[in-house]
């Protein structure tokens, strides 16, 4: 009965463990520390160094932009990608001189 006992606890804490990694999920600013990600001049995040977890990072930050230009360009009855360029060059100035950047197809460090 004791091993029974052991065996479920056990199964618990995996399973427990299993579901709660997600909430571990990369964070933009780790994800920018660790050059994972960048700037680009179309005003949306990219993948530096693809993974799973970076492109779902991208993804979803990329989402959450494109919701927020779209606001700005119908209020102020503007095209959509003349917004999000608009902010990508903010984000690009904005960006520190560890942070990547895309400049000309490719990927630097902006202080580079």
């Amino acid at each position: 009965m004791e091993k029974c006992f052991r065996a479920i606890t056990r199964c618990l804490l995996v399973f427990t463990l299993f579901f709660a990694l997600p909430s571990y999920a990369l964070t933009l600013d780790e994800a920018k520390a660790a050059g994972l990600v960048g700037e680009q001049a179309d005003g949306y995040l990219g993948a530096v160094k693809p993974s799973n977890e970076v492109f779902e990072l991208v993804q979803d930050i990329n989402r959450k932009r494109m919701d927020y230009y779209r606001g700005i360009a119908v209020k102020n009855n503007l095209d959509l990608d003349k917004v999000a360029k608009m902010a990508g060059e903010k984000l690009v100035e904005k960006a520190g001189p560890e942070d990547m950047i895309k400049i000309n197809g490719g990927w630097k460090k902006k202080g580079q």
